[in-house]
Order: structure tokens, then sequence, then C-alpha cells
């Protein structure tokens, strides 16, 4: 049934899910933001952003399988509208890793299809054992004393940020440092005043603003809020602008932002062990209180 099964895809992490499994030539549409792998997708046609999607043209491609996320706030909307449609679909709903596993196996098994099962076994096998290197790694060899706490930020104003129960939370550890929101309860923390931010003791600050080109975030405006001038990372220059793609996307891509955080908390160990900085996407950064005016002019970022 695979080779003929029509897929649609309404968020860019079930797009990539579906490339794991070798299935992008079955997508037949999606969202707006879906862009990896991109050569694979250009000429596919766009059914809106993910939370406003042109739902008469989703019928119109008789799709044999629709997939939608409850990773994207407000995406129960497309649900409720899929589910009047009566057409077949999948909801996937991830927090964690093991999320991640289960939602690759769940898309094989509605495939109906044994080869595309038995790829995502693999697939699955394959992710678990880099993931467990890098945690084998980071917590056999990394002190307790020198396991960096770090400042994700999701969006500047208000400030949105992972908390305990979220995949970032989750890879900090593994790669052996902590979210300095991992005591807070639920999935993310707001902060409409700056007071928990300042108040961090980040070590580092990775920006990676949801939907915005790495390239268009604007450094200067991350460091006019007076808040962030409290933060080691700023005062040491540890703050970079990382490629949302890799971190805000609950994939199998998640796995190459995991080995790019390795490599960015501990670059020696990593180094040590094979990883480099140039087997994932690239990073902007360093910048903090001594290098951002001669920076900010190559970056991009103003």
């Amino acid at each position: 049934m695979s080779s003929s099964l029509r897929i649609i895809s309404l968020c860019p992490s079930n797009t990539e899910l579906i490339h794991a499994l070798g299935l992008t030539e079955n997508l037949v549409a999606v969202d707006n933001y879906s862009d990896y792998p991109a050569p694979l997708l250009q000429n596919l046609p766009r059914l809106g952003p993910d939370l406003h999607i042109n739902m008469e043209r989703v019928q119109e491609l008789k799709p044999d399988l629709v997939l939608a996320s409850l990773s994207v706030p407000g995406m129960e909307r497309v649900v409720s509208a899929l589910k009047a449609t009566g057409m077949n679909y999948v909801v996937l709903s991830p927090k964690s890793l093991d999320d991640i596993y289960r939602d690759i196996m769940t898309l094989s098994e509605a495939t109906n299809s044994e080869s595309i099962r038995r790829t995502a076994v693999e697939v699955v096998r394959s992710l678990k054992t880099r993931v467990d290197t890098v945690r084998q790694l980071s917590g056999n060899t990394v002190q307790e004393s020198d396991i960096p706490r770090i400042y994700w930020e999701w969006w500047p104003n208000p400030v949105f940020s992972p908390a305990a129960d979220n995949w970032l939370t989750e890879i900090s550890t593994i790669a052996g440092g902590v979210n300095c929101f991992s005591n807070h309860s639920g999935s993310q923390v707001k902060d409409e005043t700056g007071e928990l931010v300042g108040g961090s003791r980040a070590d580092f600050y990775l920006a990676v603003w949801t939907g915005i080109p790495q390239h268009k975030v604007p450094v200067k405006k991350m460091f006019a809020r007076p808040y962030i001038h409290q933060l080691p990372a700023y005062l040491h220059n540890r703050v970079y602008i990382l490629s949302e793609g890799l971190y805000c996307r609950p994939s199998q891509r998640l796995i190459d932002g995991l080995e790019q955080l390795f490599t960015l908390l501990h670059p020696n160990l990593a180094r040590q062990h094979g990883f480099t900085l140039e087997n994932n996407a690239p990073i902007r950064g360093p910048y903090g209180k001594d290098i951002l005016s001669e920076d900010l002019s190559k970056s991009g970022g103003t």
C-alpha cells in the first residue's frame, strides 16, 4: 500500500518524520512552514499556515492519510475540522524523545506496510543509539560542578521558555547541561517582566525563536532588554542563535540538535569523540558583552 499512499502533512515535524520513513515521495501537499528536506518539498502544493489550513483543498487532494500534531499550539481546531470531514487522519502529541520514537512507529503502522514498519524499527534503533552515546559521554565525564545552566528562548516579548515537561529540558540533561526552568511545572514558562530570566544564572543563552529563520533573529533587540545583561551567558560571551528546526520540532532532527548542543556545551569532550559543530546546522555566535558590536555587522541580525 505504501507506494500508492497519498499523504498530507499539516506541520513541519510530521513532514520530517515522513522523510525519516522514506515516504517523502508519497506527500501530495504540506503546510506553509514545512521546509525539510527543502529540495523534495519545493514543488508540493502548500495548504496554508499550520493553524489556518485550507481544508477544502485538503479534501480535493483526496489523501489516504492526513497528519496533524498537537505539539503546535492551537492545532485542536484543525483536528476538529479534520474529524468533521471523515478523512483518515493521525494526530500526534509528542513531549519527549520516547514520544517521538512512538510517533515514528505509529506513522509506520498507519501505512499498513510491513517494510515501512521495519524501516521505522531501524530508524528508532539508530536514534536511540545516538542519544545513548551522548548520554553516556556526558554522564560519565561531566562533573556536577561543570554542568552549565541553559536559558532557552522560544520567544522574546513576552518571554516563552521551555519548562519541565518539554523535550528541550530532556536533551539539555542528556547533553550534560540543565534547563534553567526545569523545576517549573508544565511545558513552558511565560515571563512578562524578565524577572525569572534575569535571575536564572544562565551560563548559556540559546535563542531558538519559533518560526523565525535563524538569520533574521535581531541580536541588537535580544540585548536591548536590561535583564539579559545580568546573565553569566551575556557577561562571558556565551549567547548563540541556533536553528529552530533542530530544537523546536519534535522529529528525528531533534537528535541532530542534541549532538550540536553537546558539542556547544562541552567542546573538548565532544571533539575527542568525533563530534564537531560542522556536522550540523550553522550556529550564529558567540555573542555577548564583549563581542556584540564586531559580530553584528556580519551576522545578519541588526
